[in-house]
C-alpha cells in the first residue's frame, strides 16, 4: 500500500555533538534534532536525528536522517522508525535511500515494513510517501 503526506519542520536545533577524533574534511559535518509535523494519509509527528556533511556556500552535501514517527498511517495508529538519506549538488536529490526500520512498529502499525521517498516541490512543499505492508 502507499500512503502520502506533506510535512513541515516544526523545529531544527543544531547539536554540539562532534565526531571524535576530529577529522578535517572539505565539507563540514553537523548534527541536529528536528520535529516534523505530517498531514494527509500520514498524520502525526516525528522526532528526527539529522546528520549532514554540507557546504552552505555551494549547497552541496549529503544527509542521513533517523526518524521516530508517532501518529496514524491511513487511519492505523502507532509508531515506527524510518531512515532516509540523499545527496545534492545544490538543486537536485541523488543517491536516495529510504526504508522503514524492521520490527520498529507499535500499536496498529506493528509489523510495518517497506520503503518510501520524499521530494521538495519548487514552492518548498515537502512531500513524503511510504510504500508499506503490515503483517
Amino acid at each position: 500500500m502507499r500512503a502520502t503526506a506533506t510535512f513541515k519542520v516544526n523545529s531544527f536545533v543544531p547539536a554540539e555533538l562532534k565526531a571524535e577524533p576530529a577529522v578535517s574534511t572539505g565539507t563540514p559535518v553537523g548534527v541536529a534534532t528536528m520535529e516534523k509535523l505530517f498531514e494527509g494519509e500520514v498524520v502525526g509527528r516525528a522526532a528526527t536525528l539529522f546528520t549532514a556533511a554540507f557546504d552552505d556556500t555551494t549547497g552541496v552535501g549529503t544527509y542521513v536522517a533517523m526518524e521516530s514517527f508517532e501518529g496514524t498511517v491511513r487511519g492505523r495508529s502507532g509508531s515506527f522508525n524510518f531512515v532516509h538519506s540523499a545527496s545534492t549538488s545544490g538543486s537536485d536529490r541523488t543517491a536516495e535511500f529510504f526504508t522503514i526500520v524492521p520490527s520498529s512498529g507499535t500499536g496498529e502499525l506493528t509489523g510495518i515494513s517497506g520503503a518510501g521517498g520524499l521530494v521538495v516541490d519548487a514552492d518548498g512543499t515537502h512531500r513524503i510517501w511510504f510504500d508499506y505492508e503490515i503483517g
